[in-house]
């Protein structure tokens, strides 16, 4: 038997694939495996460390670690963490590929709904936009293809993919519609601007649009548009919203030239998108943000920052994405003086700042508790800037 069901990390819309039984299996036996690795290797890693590795390392250098590359230096030999490590990846490969069956299975039905779902007046896709280099480098999180990369005419691959395999990646606390770092940055703007309602808001690298959609289920009434460069992933975001019951306007842009006019946005907001660019693409996009901003407008983005040291083991563990996760770039990010690059794309000195924020899986919502997440923060730094 092969009956179709839902996963349990995920609330369902109308073009969302639905895995079959045997297939949920599989996706559910992925999350429960990435949550006993980081719930029960983990501190066993942690453990070994502190009796073990950390004596070493001060054996060896006179002192204990300051920087996670020390730390890896000591722990990189060790057997513990080398089957760690590799479980760690071998499951980011294991999300994909589970989500990748049922989106194949679904796919000729499925794109004849996300056809018949979306409203073309609302997409904007431009065949002849170049993809960066840093998208076409190699796969992001080890998604095959990335997000940009087509296998068909009208393709939407890429998005279902991304909408099934985050919720395993997440292990639920991305939220029931992968919608809590919208959700995180809505709350926040609505804590440092309550009497405010936005008439145009842009959301920067919206893949899916789901932190976009936020924008829109909390100000109806404002105009809502979402950029990024990847096609599959915009024609999915368009179905997709439309599905969920909202109007957002998805165009395939590079977030570096943005097409808009000077001062027209309200809000300009990003959810993990600088730590999938480049050095050289980050200011760009700062500038960008700062040149459609209205007078009085707020930029609010979320990353991978540090504007705070972190200890070297939790920093160690921290960019474990960075050697084994495709996520080359945030190695400068989380170095870089994010401030300043702010500051020369045009912001004033005392209008950027790091401002401390919840995390919302959206349990709020459902009679439950939000909670501090990613990296093991209780609150998170947002990049907030104000024009």
């Amino acid at each position: 038997m092969n009956r179709e069901t839902r996963n349990s990390r995920q609330g369902h819309h109308d073009v969302l694939p639905v895995p079959s039984q045997d297939e949920n299996a599989r996706q559910e036996f992925v999350g429960e495996l990435r949550r006993f690795l980081t719930a029960n290797i983990q501190p066993a890693l942690s453990d070994l460390y502190e009796a073990k590795v950390l004596p070493e390392i001060n054996a060896a250098l006179g002192r204990d670690p300051e920087t996670a590359s020390e730390v890896r230096a000591g722990m990189k030999n060790n057997p513990l963490y080398q089957l760690w490590s590799a479980m760690q990846r071998r499951s980011q490969e294991m999300i994909w590929s589970s989500a990748i069956d049922t989106v194949e299975r679904n796919w000729e039905a499925d794109r004849e709904k996300i056809s018949a779902s979306g409203n073309t007046d609302l997409l904007s896709l431009d065949p002849d936009l170049e993809v960066p280099s840093y998208h076409t480098a190699y796969d992001i999180h080890l998604q095959p293809g990335g997000y940009h990369g087509e296998h068909a005419a009208a393709d939407h691959f890429a998005g279902a993919v991304y909408d099934l395999g985050v919720p395993i990646y997440g292990g639920g606390m991305m939220g029931e519609f992968n919608d809590a770092v919208g959700l995180t940055l809505v709350k926040h703007y609505q804590s440092i601007r309550p009497a405010y309602i936005p008439s145009r808001i842009l959301d920067l690298g919206c893949t899916i649009g789901n932190s976009t959609v936020p924008w829109k289920s909390q100000f109806t009434d404002a105009e809502v548009h979402g950029v990024d460069v990847a096609a599959p992933c915009l024609r999915y975001a368009n179905a997709r919203a439309c599905a969920l019951g909202h109007e957002v306007h998805f165009h395939q842009q590079n977030a570096e030239n943005l097409a808009f006019e000077d001062e027209s946005f309200d809000v300009v907001a990003a959810g993990l998108l600088l730590h999938e660019t480049s050095r050289t693409a980050l200011p760009k996009i700062l500038a960008e943000a700062k040149r459609v901003l209205r007078p009085g407008g707020v930029m609010i983005m979320m990353d991978g920052f540090r504007p705070e040291p972190v200890p070297p083991l939790n920093a160690f563990f921290q960019e474990w994405e960075i050697y084994n996760n495709n996520e080359s770039f945030l190695r400068y990010l989380i170095s870089a003086d994010v401030l300043e690059l702010c500051r020369e794309s045009g912001f004033e000195q005392d209008a950027v700042s790091y401002e401390p924020a919840l995390f919302v899986t959206g349990q709020e919502e459902q009679g439950g508790e939000d909670q501090g997440y990613l990296t093991g923060f209780n609150k998170i730094p947002l990049l907030v800037g104000y024009a």
